[in-house]
């Protein structure tokens, strides 16, 4: 294990009040260059030291707009801007399944574990947020499905994502004992999920050749018409998430005649965040928390295409799509490693932001004169790609906003990156997967919400780690030296070995029907493992060394 060394910004707390400011200015540790706001300067020497509590319940508060900020762009803009990439590519459900629609699932929490442990003493938060996730994931959500609809699992799909999973903590553990990783292992590492999706490919093809063999020598039997049954076959890929749940199309509001908008009127609509059909269908709590999503979603409107296969126009809306092309680029270009790029002067005299502001207006007024408000070009799904970038970048940069945060919190309240990682983060990045699952298994998807617990973790356990050191050996040129706090570390990757090993046990043995006994015993695992991460993080349980 690489020695460790201790992020100097903690000793602020052992200071006095009055010499907190100063120490935070003159600590490199202190300076947060990977986010827009330096929190901790915020925190010490914005707010007078009476007001220190108030700084940080106003951090919370940002903390969930964060959290909002990315779950809402995964879900209306990246997730369906990969679809729409992987329906233009004509990828089959099972490569999409394992690659893009995994990554549209998985986007806040591999951002934020590379936003994470790109920065040596925020690694922590990486591995809190991983292996936190995964125990949450693996426990809470697949206890709660098994509680809320007891059923038998797709023996051989399980297994494989189990293994998997299991190979992935495993390699994962080995890497922070170690406490260092070249580019080669890192390379390897990757690999790991190419394995993965190759596993997954040849197992699909060979399923569904044993099933048309199947078929065709049962010639004799009546055809029964074809419905979706709730129990996916073995090999089947369901969709990673309930994300990905088709549309709901209210054909009782389409009209009965064709017209035609005028362009004011698709801008103006289109920005619009709120559908006014659903909004007198739902509750008042959803109500609620919608008009506090609205501007959010307006500002993402505002910048990010989203491309649609699934209805007609594909979601083309030229006066919107062509401010797109003027917006999304200087977007990306402030958004990019948090607005690192947003002063560059071209040979010290022209600004960068103008040349991407004077590019995306000659863009808008080619678009714009040479396609119509009814028809979308035959380039439109370009749009796609644009959409799935500014989105990607959005992500990250709120992802970096959310880690420098979090670092801010764990030295006000001295508390370890590790804690916060497989608390708030883990927590803020899953709680949606959480509810989706249990709403997939009440509606009668138990199988595919299961698929959900297990097989999008691999995803973001891999590339998280993997990507994040990837991007830190191009920056420093030398290998990855990954820095863990005390104990906990050791007692995440202890307990998710533990639970694996346990479903890995006990769901064969049960052949592989599970219930209410299943689910209570995960959802008491990760009870007894979060009092135990909490008592080792204030030193009531200490492991020899």
């Amino acid at each position: 294990m690489a020695s460790q060394t201790t992020d100097e910004c903690d000793k602020v707390m052992h200071l006095n009040a009055k010499d907190r400011c100063a120490f935070v200015k003159n600590t490199s540790d202190c300076n947060s260059g990977d986010s827009f706001i330096n929190y901790i300067h915020v925190a010490f020497c914005l707010f007078p030291s009476n007001l220190t509590p108030l700084a940080v319940t106003l951090c919370m508060i940002w903390l969930l707009f964060l959290f909002i900020i990315l779950g809402l762009t995964a879900s209306k803009f990246f997730c369906p801007n990969l679809s729409a990439i992987s329906t233009s590519l004509r990828l089959t459900h099972t490569v999409a399944g394992v690659t893009f629609l995994a990554l549209g699932n998985g986007a806040p929490d591999i951002f934020s574990a590379m936003a994470a442990i790109t920065h040596p003493h925020t690694a922590g938060l990486a591995v809190g947020a991983l292996f936190g996730a995964g125990i949450f994931v693996t426990t809470v959500v697949a206890g709660s499905v098994a509680l809320v609809k007891p059923f038998a699992l797709a023996s051989r799909p399980f297994l494989r994502d189990l293994i998997f999973y299991m190979s992935a903590v495993y390699w994962t553990f080995v890497i922070l004992y170690r406490g260092t990783i070249s580019l080669g292992e890192t390379l390897g590492y990757l690999s790991l999920y190419i394995v993965y999706v190759l596993t997954v490919i040849i197992s699909t093809i060979i399923y569904n050749r044993q099933k048309r063999s199947l078929n065709s020598t049962v010639q004799t039997a009546p055809q029964a018409p074809e419905y979706q049954s709730s129990d996916t076959s073995d090999d089947e890929i369901p969709p990673l998430n309930a994300r990905f749940i088709p549309h709901e199309y209210e054909t009782e509001y389409t009209p009965l005649l064709p017209y035609s908008e005028s362009t004011s009127h698709i801008l103006l609509s289109s920005l619009n965040p709120i559908d006014s059909s659903k909004w007198r269908r739902k509750t008042t709590k959803w109500r609620v928390f919608k008009i506090l999503k609205t501007p959010l979603e307006f500002l993402l409107l505002l910048c990010c295409p989203v491309v649609d296969p699934d209805k007609d126009d594909k979601n083309w809306k030229r006066p919107l799509n062509c401010l797109h092309l003027i917006i999304a680029p200087v977007i990306c270009l402030f958004a990019f490693q948090s607005g690192a790029y947003g002063d560059f002067m071209i040979q010290g005299q022209f600004p960068l932001w103008l040349l991407f502001l004077l590019f995306g207006f000659f863009l808008c007024a080619i678009v714009f004169c040479t396609t119509t408000n009814d028809q979308p070009p035959s380039y439109h799904p370009v749009f796609a790609i644009l959409g799935f970038v500014t989105s990607a970048l959005v992500i990250s940069a709120a992802a970096s906003e959310v880690v420098s945060l979090l670092h801010m919190l764990g030295v006000v309240l001295s508390l370890s990156n590790t804690v916060l990682g497989l608390t708030l983060l883990a927590w803020g990045n899953s709680i949606g997967d959480c509810f989706s699952d249990i709403t997939l298994a009440k509606q009668g998807y138990p199988r595919m919400a299961i698929s959900a617990c297990f097989g999008g973790i691999i995803f973001n356990m891999v590339f998280g780690v993997g990507l994040g050191c990837l991007a830190q050996t191009f920056q420093t040129h030398a290998d990855v030296q990954i820095e863990l706090e005390g104990d906990l570390p050791w007692v995440l990757a202890a307990s998710l070995g533990l639970s694996l090993v346990f479903s890995f046990i006990f769901v064969p043995v049960r052949g592989f029907h599970v219930g209410k006994h299943y689910g209570v015993f995960l959802l008491l695992f990760y009870f007894m493992f979060l009092t135990v991460a909490l008592l080792t993080e204030f030193d009531i349980i200490q492991f020899k060394h």
